[in-house]
């Protein structure tokens, strides 16, 4: 990755066309506000389906409405586990002793894991592939076991196999097949921290595994697992990665107690606020921008995922956007349809809800998304793959004068996240977001005093340039009206 800034003569001309922002810089202060906010223990960690995700909401749409927007819902059923209780040990049968883990620190419960007891012998099946190919399964009795995993695929298996195994859902089915009664899951995802206990909502598709329990440990906590045993966790690993089956029972039995309120069909909803453009050929054309509104929630009574950074800094990006340009005596040409989504963190539900029941679609011109801007090293903006000419926009908005650097990669990118949906119905879309700043992702330690402040103020002032001039009404969009005003 290379810093690299825009500056010339262009820039400025096309800044000169533009009509001027009565609010040109944002408020770091008014940014942090929300964040603190949205992040403290009242929204309890924003999980989407629960009573802090619809408090959160609540609080966006009264923000929103003091701005003078006209507020809405998409409403939309989300499946929702809230887990109330865990208690996880290990010990060797005939011992007294017990070595009793710490729910948030040294493992999780898995987002959609089934409520149960379970007392039981353990054993180790790898990435718990079945295929005839690699039967990691063979000759290991699963029978009434809990079984351990390690959570993602060997680089080696064929995609082909692999597809069947890829979530936990995938792998407690296959478990479940084999006379399993519970799953433990070593996080051995390079991007997550070997001491971090990482919260994960969505663990793959339906049918839910209603009394099954599943928890997700730490890499530390998998390491000590399977001290003492006929193979550690590193070793088998590399055994794994020579391609060769490394599975056998433990010593060590497991205790593991989840108590959670599952509902398939739990109430959420999109927020929408809109800002009606003020010219009247242009007014019917939109531009969209929005972010994520849900979070990682809490689990037990004490472990709380705020969700800080991932993604009330979005959030409060796009509520920050929305002041500057209700200013009193602005108003941009075209209209600016504000968007925080629910079920971020189950696929990104709500972008695909917001699609599927927006009655408007072909007036969308542009979509702007941003995400996880409160941690990193430099900005980045994804979706020069598919839309450069968007993309350019906000890339010249990284200007020298401003300090903003943004991140450029050789390979070119596309539209993620809540992007990805508009791409797939070929709405323009780009992504803001940071360079390594994924320090805290989906762990407790996602916090407001973790957000880099300056960071924060460099991709909210991007933001709401790049929208400001998507909504002056010169950008060629996609509509054949808006094809004809060129720069």
């Amino acid at each position: 990755m290379v810093a690299l800034v825009v500056t010339g003569a262009w820039t400025t001309v096309r800044a000169q066309m533009l009509d001027p922002l009565p609010s040109p810089w944002v408020n770091t202060d008014s940014i942090m506000k929300h964040i603190v906010e949205l992040s403290s223990d009242t929204y309890q960690g924003r999980m989407a389906g629960t009573v802090g995700h619809e408090r959160a909401m609540a609080y966006a749409e009264r923000v929103l409405e003091n701005y003078g927007l006209a507020v809405s819902e998409q409403e939309f059923p989300i499946e929702c586990n809230e887990i109330e209780n865990c208690k996880f040990n290990i010990y060797i049968p005939g011992s007294k002793e017990r070595r009793y883990f710490t729910l948030g620190n040294e493992f999780c419960c898995a987002g959609m894991t089934g409520r149960g007891y379970v007392d039981a012998q353990m054993v180790f099946v790898g990435y718990g592939v079945d295929n005839a190919i690699f039967d990691e399964y063979k000759g290991v009795d699963a029978q009434g076991k809990i079984v351990v995993v390690l959570t993602g695929l060997p680089e080696w298996l064929p995609t082909s196999v692999g597809n069947a195994y890829q979530t936990l859902r995938d792998k407690a089915r296959t478990a479940e097949r084999h006379g399993a009664i519970g799953m433990l899951a070593i996080n051995v995802s390079p991007s997550c921290l070997s001491y971090d206990a990482q919260a994960r909502i969505y663990i793959g598709e339906l049918p839910h595994l209603a009394t099954f329990p599943i928890l997700q440990l730490t890499m530390d906590c998998g390491r000590e697992l399977l001290t003492t045993e006929a193979t550690d966790l590193d070793a088998a690993m590399r055994k794994i990665a020579s391609q060769q089956t490394c599975s056998f029972a433990l010593l060590k039995k497991a205790e593991v107690d989840i108590n959670a309120r599952y509902r398939s069909q739990a109430r959420t909803a999109n927020v929408l606020a809109r800002l009606e453009g003020s010219n009247r050929a242009l007014r019917n054309e939109i531009i969209v921008v929005g972010a994520s509104l849900d979070g990682a929630g809490l689990q037990g009574e004490t472990t709380l995922f705020p969700s800080a950074d991932i993604n009330a800094s979005g959030v409060a990006a796009v509520l920050e956007v929305a002041r500057c340009m209700s200013h009193a005596g602005y108003r941009p040409k075209r209209s600016v349809l504000f968007v925080l989504f629910s079920g971020g963190e189950q696929q990104y539900l709500g972008s695909r809800e917001f699609l599927a029941q927006f009655p408007k679609l072909a007036r969308v011109e542009a979509f702007v998304n941003v995400q996880n801007i409160g941690c990193g090293d430099s900005l980045v903006v994804l979706g020069d793959n598919h839309y450069p000419m968007l993309w350019e926009i906000a890339h010249s908005h990284d200007t020298a004068a401003d300090r903003r650097f943004m991140a450029i990669s050789d390979e070119k990118t596309n539209p993620r996240g809540d992007a990805r949906a508009f791409d797939r119905s070929r709405i323009p879309s780009i992504v803001i977001t940071t360079h390594n700043g994924l320090q805290h992702n989906h762990v407790s330690s996602d916090i407001w005093e973790n957000i880099d402040r300056s960071i924060l103020n460099k991709a909210t002032q991007m933001l709401l340039e790049t929208s400001a001039e998507l909504a002056d009404g010169r950008y060629q969009g996609r509509s054949p009206k808006s094809k004809g005003n060129r720069y």
